[in-house]
């Protein structure tokens, strides 16, 4: 199994893994045979937290009837960061900075990574 296909397969299970480079510590993604700049192939899988901050974001606005939505770059709390969307908020309002919580979806028959704002209070 491929590493891209290991990840799908934990999010169809429910579950956020990422890879984290046994000798350095990096976690890791996208999913890979070895740690970008070292090569070093003893990577392992690791859950992670879901908490992540809204690093860049973009809205996508197609011809009506469909909707806008938004696209982000997250920088997860493990150090990585990843593509995405945020849902739950009407698209022009997601900033950059904004802490966000990853959520699996399914969407037609497929689980995606998506986040929601973090609950404030």
């Amino acid at each position: 199994m491929s590493p891209q296909e290991r990840f799908d397969a934990y999010l169809r299970e429910g579950r956020l893994m990422i890879q984290r480079a046994l000798r350095s510590g990096a976690c890791i993604f996208y999913p890979r045979i070895a740690e970008p700049g070292s090569g070093d192939p003893d990577l392992t899988w690791v859950e992670a937290s879901g908490r992540a901050t809204v690093y860049a974001t973009t809205v996508v606005r197609p011809r009506p009837p469909e909707e806008p939505y938004n696209i982000v770059l997250v920088t997860l709390v493990e150090g990585p960061r990843m593509m995405s969307r945020v849902i739950g908020i009407d698209p022009e309002d997601v900033c950059i900075d904004m802490a966000v919580r990853a959520e699996i979806i399914m969407e037609a028959d497929k689980a995606l990574l998506v986040f929601r704002p973090e609950e404030q209070g």
